[in-house]
């Protein structure tokens, strides 16, 4: 039997309008320390959100989110927060915010392998 790991995950949701609390799940974003693992998977349904809120800019969805997956691989493409460790990384882009892009609290888990893991998580919190 292969040996779990602790993993934490954040669901990340696309909020209108911020006063309202109302929101879409649109992605997972997933850190296991063990394994060095930090990646988001996402998926912006475009119909869907526009019959949610027809005000949303799309662009600017996708250039927020490309950003996490930014963050996510690090380095010099993540920019100054792309360069911190891993675990700061993930602490970064789950802090709560009052933006149209936001995530749920950090849930904990235990997984063998953090890539079939997120898309377990992703399939069942998104799609």
């Amino acid at each position: 039997m292969q040996e779990k790991h602790l993993f934490e995950y954040a669901v990340i949701r696309v909020v209108p309008r911020v006063e309202r609390e109302e929101f879409l799940n649109v992605g997972v974003i997933m850190y296991c320390a063990a394994q060095g693992f930090l990646q988001i998977k996402y998926k912006l349904d475009q119909e869907r959100l526009r019959a949610f809120s027809a005000e949303l800019n799309m662009q600017e969805l996708v250039e927020r989110l490309c950003a996490f997956e930014r963050i996510c691989a690090g380095r010099t493409m993540g920019g100054t927060i792309g360069q911190l460790p891993v675990a700061s990384r993930f602490r970064w882009l789950t802090a709560a915010r009052s933006t149209v892009v936001q995530t749920s609290p950090v849930h904990p888990g235990l997984c063998a392998d953090a890539p079939q893991t997120l898309a377990r998580l992703f399939a069942q919190l998104v799609l």
